[in-house]
Order: structure tokens, then sequence, then C-alpha cells
């Protein structure tokens, strides 16, 4: 009953209707409203499948096409095969029971490859019921198979070869599009920093007023905060929940954050991110669409002079964007200014002529070349990320900057309480709703923690680390 009700609410598309509510709630208490003050971050989110290399993910593809088919049309099945397939396919493929050398993989590749095709092309033929063909698990296995493999013709006959990473023609497709199990297609492999994961990636937004900033809820709505919690000082209570493939970078995922909040009418005055999320252009959208002030560290000018921090970097130059003209520390005008595209980006690219550079006395603080040649951005973008690199290095905004990292123990209460490390379901749908309603249960703990004057932050240690090494020294 409950996989049933699961499946009625993502088909109704109303996954986070219990996070709606709560907040709608809250809002109704004063205990939640915009124009205060939010942070956002993400942590990644193991599919609930195993993780398959490509070998291991051709044979059970086809496996579970069959397993389907064996289902939904056991005679025309067996008329389709012989006795051989169960003998390769009726068992898991497991890396454990497959060819050790590598020539004996490859063949196998190539046999799961053919199998595969012939399948499709049986279940495509005239013989078959047309609705043989809509079954999930044969779709995976045409998806799959377009991905893993191609067919080409030599000396007349048609061979099959899998696909193979290429700069070009029939390589494999971008890791954003992959597929990586028959038996979740929305999952994905992702990689940040040093870790790797198969599944997803959850985006977490929570409040973070400071004490004080705000009034809480009023006696005739909601019960009187706990002995010790003034009014002003409300709980951190999550806003926001964006769950995505685990692909998706952080950085385009900052515009839905505002609009969720939008639509919620709980849109921050200030919004605190790591430098994943944040660009020029997301500073001036984020200002001028959703009038959020976006406070984030920017990455810094990664020129040469400023990785050594020693010599002249971009700061150190002026950039008069209506003469279209820069002007080097020693004063010397540049001789070029050239607009152009970079990496789907809009750029400047500013020189100074070589017979300025070569004889300059501080050419060996600006560069290593015949002459200095600088990358900026248009006007609107390089003043916005000149502003944001010079803000952020004061103390002012490092203190305000310090209240992101409270979105750390949100992500630690989200995982060791509720369990989103791991999906429970199949699907991004479902792995949506298992999310939000996660957060309505966050919110609901800290609402009584708020209520009762229970502390969240219950400290446990292990008997290693309270062991006593002064007793022994």
């Amino acid at each position: 009953m409950l996989s049933e009700f699961r499946s009625r609410l993502v088909a109704g598309d109303l996954t986070c209707l219990a996070l709606d509510a709560l907040l709608e709630r809250l809002a109704g208490l004063g205990l939640v409203r915009g124009g205060g003050r939010q942070r956002t971050d993400s942590t990644h989110v193991l599919g609930a499948i195993r993780m398959l290399n490509r070998l291991e993910l051709a044979g059970e593809t086809l496996r579970a096409a069959l397993e389907a088919l064996a289902v939904a049309a056991p005679d025309w099945l067996a008329g389709v095969i012989d006795e051989s397939w169960q003998q390769v396919y009726g068992a898991r493929i497991d890396d454990l029971h497959l060819p050790a050398s590598q020539a004996g993989r490859q063949e196998l590749m190539v046999r799961y490859g053919r199998d595969g095709y012939y399948l499709l092309e049986q279940v495509h033929g005239p013989g078959a019921p047309a609705w043989l063909r809509e079954l999930p698990a044969v779709q995976a296995l045409r998806r799959i198979w377009i991905q893993q493999y191609y067919r080409e013709v030599t000396d007349g006959r048609q061979e099959v070869r899998r696909r193979e990473k290429l700069p070009g023609g029939d390589g494999l497709p971008p890791g954003r599009d992959q597929l990586i199990s028959p038996y979740d297609l929305d999952a994905r492999y992702g990689i940040k920093r040093e870790t790797g994961w198969s599944g997803y990636k959850v985006h977490f937004t929570e409040t973070c007023d400071a004490p004080g900033t705000h009034p809480g809820a009023s006696p005739d709505t909601g019960p009187a905060p706990a002995a010790g919690l003034e009014r002003g000082d409300r709980p951190n209570l999550i806003t926001g929940v964006a769950t995505t493939e685990a692909t998706v970078p952080d950085s385009a995922m900052l515009t839905p954050v505002h609009q969720q909040l939008e639509e919620r009418q709980l849109l921050p005055g200030e919004h605190l991110v790591d430098s994943g999320y944040p660009s020029a252009e997301l500073i001036i959208h984020a200002a001028r669409v959703f009038g959020i002030t976006l406070v984030s560290p920017l990455r810094l000018d990664n020129s040469a002079q400023a990785r050594a921090g020693a010599g002249y970097d971009k700061a150190a130059f002026a950039f008069d964007f209506d003469a279209r003209q820069a002007t080097c520390p020693q004063g010397i005008a540049s001789s070029t200014w050239t607009p152009c595209r970079q990496r789907h980006e809009e750029a400047i690219v500013v020189s100074w002529p070589a017979t300025a550079c070569l004889p300059c006395p501080a050419r060996q603080l600006c560069t290593s070349g015949r002459r200095r040649q600088i990358t900026i951005r248009p006007r609107e973008l390089h003043e916005a990320l000149a502003s944001a690199r010079t803000q952020q290095t004061s103390a002012q905004w490092k203190a305000r900057y310090n209240a992101r990292a409270g979105v750390e123990g949100t992500m630690r209460q989200a995982t060791h309480v509720t369990g989103i490390r791991r999906a429970r379901y199949l699907g991004l749908p479902k792995t949506q709703l298992e999310h939000n309603i996660a957060a309505a249960a966050i919110n609901m703990i800290r609402m009584d923690a708020y209520w009762t004057g229970h502390p969240l932050d219950r400290t446990r240690s292990s008997h290693l680390a309270r062991l006593d090494f002064t007793l022994t020294a």
C-alpha cells in the first residue's frame, strides 16, 4: 500500500506536498518567512543500485530485458531464443563469474552486443506484439545499446563493435548522459573532488537568521518557546529541497533554488553558498531578478602572477571600458581590445605591444613572454567580479560568511537521522519525494526541540575518544 501511495504522489506531481503544507503552517505561525538570511549546500546520494562496469552493465541490461519478456510473453520468447540463452543469462551477471582475461572479456562483450541486437530486432519484428517494445526493460535495452554499441558493415558482413572513448565519431556519450544501470535510468555517475558515486545529488536550503533579528511567533499563534529561548531566536528550518542527477553542477541549480523559494514566498534577502554555486552572471541575475544578495567566495584570479602572490595580477591594471583601453601599472596603454567568446562565455582579450613590454624595467613582474595579454569579462561582469573579490577579503565579509558553515550540521542530521545518503527507491521522482519528506521530518524535529527546550546538539563520543592518555603519561 505504501509503494502504491508513493506512486500516486509521484504521478500527481505531489512530491513536495508534505514540505509545502508544513512550511505554509510555519509561515502562518511567523516561524519562517522571506527576506531574511538563508544558506544552501549539496551532498551526494547513492542510488539504490549496485555499481557496474561496462561488461556487467551490458550483460545485466540484456538479462533484465529477458526477465521482463519471460514474464510478459513467455510463449513468444520461447520461440525466439533457445536453451543456450538460459546458461548465459539465467543468473545475475556478476564480475566475479566473468572471464579474467582481457581477450575473454572483449569476446563476451561482443556476444552480449550481438544477442542484444538480435533480441531488439525480434521485439520490433512483425511477428511480435507491438506492446512488447514499450516494456521499460526493453526500452532500457534499446537506450543502453545505443550508448554502448554500434554496428558497421565490413566485407559485406555486419559486425557489432563496442564504443570506445574517441575524440569524435563513434565514441561514448558525455558522462551527464551515460546510463549506468538498467534498473534506474535517472541515476548517473558523479565526481566531486575525491568522491565518486553512482546516483544523485540533493541541495538543502535553510534559514539562518542571526538571533534576535526577527520576531518569532506571537502568543496566540503557537506554543511558547522553551526556557532560555527568546522569541527572536527562531530555529533554523529547511525551506527548499532540490534533487538532481549526480552530474548536474551546483552552479546550474542556484536559479532553480531561487525559483522554488519564490514560489513559496520565502525568498531570502541574503543567500550564503559555497564557491561551487556562484559566478559573475549569477550574482547579477540573483540581485536583478530576485533581489537577493549572494554571499559566496568567488574563485580568485588564476593568472601566474596571482597564484604566485607576486607581480602584476589583473587587479593591478586599470580598464577603461568606454575608451576600450587598459593601462598597466607602468602607465603603458594597451594596443588591442578584442571582444570574443571563450568556452561559451563573452570575454575581452587585452594586449600590450611587444615594443613596450620588451624594454620595460618591470617586465619580470608582469610577463615571461614578449608581451602581456589579459582576458577579462564584459564591463558589468568584470565590475561585479572585482567588487566581490575585494569584499571577500574584509573581516566584515568573513564574519557574515561564517554563518554558512552551519549548513554542514543540517547535512549531517539529514544523513544520520533520515538516511538520505542512500536512496531507498529507484528513479529521480521517488528519490525527490524521499528527500522532501526527510526535510519535513527534520523541520518537525527542530520545532519539537524549539518548543520543548530539548537541545539538538547531543554530542556523542566513542570509548576510544574518551580515553585519558594523561593517566599513562
